[in-house]
């Protein structure tokens, strides 16, 4: 995340957030002084929040290059996000099965709150996920498959306030970037039950993906396949057929709600 100067009014507990956001974003080796260059903040102040975060483990004084870098707590926190959000084992086993037998990554994203988070990838070097792809991290729904079968099932209210808060940033050549052409987009995947993408989420690269219904009939997951763009102009028709299949065995596998 960006750090922008002059962001560190407010709280005590703000100001922290800036200085481990600054450390993030400098890497390793970073001092204080710069990290008060940074935030257009007082070098005392920095002091203060850096003596805090150390002591708690979000940052680590390194000694050997006499500077700070990030700290093993906020490894501890990302890794207690993704547990959250990790599928079951048989879900895990289903996207295990369409990598193996489609050679393509496979992936879950569900709803957390208003946004699509990955949940899970089953990938390999041979056959990789999008680079922007983080398991326990919000993706941009309006420009990966998955995404788009979850927008094509909200509410209107609620797809305008994802989309408002988000927005809708150009990531390749073929982003759609138009509300007008994203709501024509969400018409048609109600109408087909999937979703595709060509190069909407990274150059080169597309993918489909199909909804994952709860027993209300409501979108609750989407999952999806991500190849190079000449494989899936090669495999479109497979690679959908065993997503749909695929889709409908997680729905059945899948903790049902108390």
């Amino acid at each position: 995340m960006p750090v922008t100067p002059g962001h560190t009014t407010g709280s005590s507990i703000t100001r922290a957030l800036r200085v481990v956001e600054a450390v993030a974003a400098a890497g390793d080796g970073v001092t204080a002084k710069a990290i008060a260059r940074r935030l257009g903040a007082p070098l005392p102040t920095v002091y203060r929040a850096l003596g805090t975060l150390v002591e708690e483990g979000y940052l680590v004084r390194l000694h050997d290059v006499r500077g700070y870098g990030l700290g093993y707590r906020v490894a501890e926190l990302h890794r207690g996000l993704t547990e959250q959000v990790r599928p079951p084992a048989p879900v895990r086993a289903v996207l295990h099965e369409v990598h193996a037998t489609t050679g393509a990554a496979a992936y879950l994203a569900v709803f957390r709150d208003v946004d699509v988070v990955v949940a899970h990838i089953d990938d390999c070097t041979d056959h990789p996920r999008p680079a922007p792809m983080r398991v326990g991290e919000p993706t941009e729904p309006h420009a990966i498959a998955a995404g788009k079968v979850m927008l094509a099932d909200m509410r209107p209210g609620r797809l305008a306030e994802l989309i408002g808060r988000r927005g809708m940033p150009r990531l390749a050549p073929q982003t759609v970037g138009d509300r007008r052409a994203l709501d024509r987009e969400l018409m048609r995947i109600r109408s087909d039950g999937a979703a595709v993408e060509v190069e909407e989420y990274q150059p080169g690269v597309a993918g489909v993906a199909a909804p994952v219904c709860g027993p209300g009939g409501e979108v609750t997951a989407a999952l999806g396949v991500s190849v190079t763009r000449a494989d899936f102009t090669d495999r479109r028709w497979e690679l959908e057929r065993v997503v749909r299949h695929a889709a409908a065995r997680v729905a059945a596998v899948a903790p049902r709600p108390e």
